[in-house]
C-alpha cells in the first residue's frame, strides 16, 4: 500500500498562504488520482482539490475555486496544495488520499495536517 505523508500546515491569518505537500512512497502512480479532502469540527469531509497523477487533468471544489492549486511534481513523488487568499472556513485538518482512475471513493489516506486561519 502506498504510504502517503502531508507536511506544510500551521496557523496563517486571513488573507494568507500556505502550502501543503504530500509525498507518496510508491514511485509510480499511474492510472491514481491523488486528492486533498478536509475536515473542520463538526462538519463532513469536504473535497478540496485532485489531480490525475499520468495526466494534467485536475479538479476543484467550489469553495476553494480560484484560491487554491494542485500541482504535482512526478521527480518527487510529491504533489502539492497551494493554498492563497485564505479564510477562517478554511481552518481544518487537511488530509492527501489516492484511489484509482475510476473509482468512487478514496482508499488510501494519509495522516492529515491541521491549517488554521485566523481572522
Amino acid at each position: 500500500q502506498v504510504q502517503l505523508v502531508e507536511s506544510g500546515g500551521g496557523m496563517v491569518q486571513a488573507g494568507g498562504s500556505l502550502r501543503l505537500s504530500c509525498t507518496a512512497s510508491a514511485r509510480t502512480l499511474s492510472y491514481y488520482v491523488i486528492g486533498w479532502l478536509r475536515q473542520a469540527p463538526g462538519k463532513d469531509r469536504e473535497f478540496v482539490a485532485a489531480v490525475l497523477w499520468s495526466g494534467e487533468n485536475t479538479a476543484y471544489g467550489d469553495s476553494v475555486k480560484g484560491r487554491f492549486t494542485i500541482s504535482k511534481d512526478a521527480a518527487k513523488n510529491t504533489v502539492y496544495l497551494q493554498m492563497n487568499n485564505l479564510k477562517p472556513e478554511d481552518t481544518a485538518v487537511y488530509y492527501c488520499a489516492t484511489k484509482p482512475r475510476g473509482a468512487a471513493d478514496y482508499s488510501n489516506w494519509g495522516q492529515g495536517t491541521q491549517v488554521t486561519v485566523s481572522s
